[in-house]
Parts: C-alpha cells; sequence; structure tokens
C-alpha cells in the first residue's frame, strides 16, 4: 500500500467529506455555469453525498471523544454503505437513461426545447416540466454524469471499507 493510500485510508473521515463536499460543487457548478437543470434522480444523487457530508463531519467529532476511537471503524463502515447507496441511485439512473429500465415515473419525458407555447403557459402559471430522467444532457467518454457518479461513489464505498478494515486492523 502508498504512503498516500495509507494517509488517505487513516484520515478516511476527512478525505470523506471532502470528497462529497466536491461532487456537491461540481454538481452545482454543472448546473450553474453549465446552465445543466437537475432532474429528480439527479437530486437524489446529491443527498447522498449531503448524507455523507454530514456525517462524515460529525464522525470526526464522535471518534475524538472520551471513548470514540472505539467507533472509527464503524464510522467508515457507515460512510461506505452511504456511498454505496449513492452508487446505487446513480446506477439506476445511468441504467435508465441507457434505456435499460424505465426511469421513475415523476421524471416527465421533454421533447428536447421549450417552445413559445410553454413559455407562454409557463407565464400564465402553468407548472413547469422537469428534466427528463431518461436522457443524459452531457456524456464523456461513453458515460453520461449519472454513470460517472456511479464509478465515484462505487470507489468513495470501496475506500471507505479498505478504511474500516484497516482501523479494525489498528486494534
Amino acid at each position: 500500500m502508498t504512503s498516500v493510500l495509507r494517509h488517505i485510508l487513516d484520515r478516511w473521515r476527512l478525505c470523506a467529506v471532502l470528497a462529497a463536499a466536491g461532487m456537491l460543487a461540481a454538481a452545482h457548478a454543472f448546473e450553474t455555469f453549465g446552465g445543466y437543470a437537475p432532474c429528480m434522480l439527479c437530486l437524489r444523487q446529491r443527498e447522498a453525498y449531503w448524507a455523507a457530508l454530514g456525517l462524515g463531519a460529525a464522525f470526526m467529532v464522535l471518534v475524538r471523544m472520551p471513548g470514540g476511537p472505539r467507533w472509527r471503524a464503524a464510522t467508515c463502515w457507515v460512510l461506505g454503505l452511504v456511498f454505496l447507496v449513492g452508487a446505487g441511485i446513480a446506477a439506476y439512473h445511468a441504467g435508465a437513461e441507457w434505456k435499460f429500465w424505465p426511469g421513475p415515473s415523476a421524471c416527465a419525458v421533454t421533447s428536447g426545447g421549450v417552445s413559445a407555447a410553454d413559455l407562454s403557459a409557463f407565464l400564465e402559471g402553468a407548472p413547469v416540466r422537469a428534466p427528463a430522467c431518461d436522457e443524459a444532457p452531457w456524456v464523456f467518454a461513453g458515460l453520461s454524469m449519472a454513470g460517472w457518479n456511479a464509478l465515484i461513489s462505487l470507489g468513495l464505498a470501496i475506500l471507505s471499507v479498505m478504511a474500516a478494515l484497516r482501523e479494525r486492523s489498528k486494534r
């Protein structure tokens, strides 16, 4: 094991918080600067990162309290579970984009643009259609944002398991 990986695993709660914050920042940057409106499943994927961020911060405090070191391995397992759930949500979303299965019925299929009639209806108070969950607005190297998120979340889950096993071996 390289010294960099050991350093990351020994400070996994902090690294998990930073990774979650980075992924949330990237998602918001795609939305704000790229103009990619998030669909319902995109927002659901962010919830896993918000959970990891909050739990990771709380766990950093917990393990420094009296009796807290005994919870070090357990906190890594919990973070691994959170990241694994995030990977599952992202994989489901990517599968819906690839038409392997239908997405949620709440994700309406759009026709690809806003028409004058849509704009007129919006100005008259009609509800706004959410972006479609089964259309990938951005693809890089054959993977959509959901596909990349599934891989990254799975990688973070694996690192969490490695950190938990490392914590357990220190006892």
